[in-house]
């Protein structure tokens, strides 16, 4: 792959997507520098996920193009990791935790390696990073709802990716694993790693993110939080009802 230390981490150009002939997003266009932490905020049904989805691939773009770390998706898909929402997993298959984060390191190794040592101990480094060690042995169908985040987390970090989306990571989970959640996101980006999440509660937001991506089907601002995050902007996305007091 090349040089990629002074390229955007994503560059989306005229982004449309579709769904049952409605327009889901319209004519998007950003940049985001590599290195930050961004937040996609916006109402429900702004298309936040279709947004994260289109870039990767998931979901047909009707038109735009998208280049990550300077490359199309398909160039550069090994430096990229994401997060799904929870529900996209069945939480019943006879799988164990240790065994499910293990996973992230498969894009890596391809199909005819098995992981070994290294990959084991940095599972379990994974684990222990989100509080979960104690249950690398067990089904993770008996993970409540912010332990399957944090298990989520984990096999992300397997990646050791350039680039992570995040869908909705602090839906449903107590402070507690919001907090834990947040810090390893931001330990990530001290990194220099780009992290990227949809993301729900505006009052959080100017202590999270670093940057905001404002959306409601079309791009109404991007950039650093302080030059993203005011009322006028938010007018736009929310309407006249919301009042912004950080």
């Amino acid at each position: 792959m090349k040089n990629i230390s002074h390229i955007p981490a994503l560059e989306v150009s005229n982004l449309t997507v579709l769904y049952n002939n409605s327009v889901v997003l319209s004519d998007c266009t950003v940049s985001i520098s590599r290195g930050v932490m961004l937040g996609i905020i916006g109402p429900n049904g702004a298309g936040k996920t279709t947004f994260i989805k289109s870039i990767l691939e998931l979901i047909p773009k009707k038109s735009g193009k998208v280049l990550l770390l300077g490359d199309n998706f398909k160039k550069v898909h090994k430096c990229i990791a994401y997060v799904a929402q929870r529900h996209s997993i069945d939480w019943d298959f006879p799988l164990t935790v240790f065994d499910m984060v293990l996973m992230g390191c498969y894009g890596k190794l391809g199909w005819f390696r098995r992981p070994g040592k290294p990959e084991y101990a940095q599972t379990y480094e994974a684990l222990v990073a989100v509080g979960l060690e104690r249950y690398a042995n067990e089904p993770i169908g008996v993970l409540s709802g912010g332990q399957q985040q944090r298990a989520f987390i984990a096999r992300a970090l397997m990646q050791d990716a350039h680039i992570y989306f995040l869908d909705e990571p602090f839906a449903g989970v107590d402070l507690p694993t919001e907090k834990i959640i947040v810090e390893l996101l931001q330990k990530l980006r001290d990194q220099g790693k780009t992290i990227i999440v949809v993301h729900h509660d505006i009052l959080t937001a100017p202590t999270y993110f670093d940057w905001a991506l404002l959306l409601n089907k079309k791009v109404v601002a991007c950039g650093p939080i302080e030059e993203v995050l005011t009322q006028r902007n938010f007018e736009n996305v929310y309407g006249n009802k919301l009042n912004l007091h950080f």
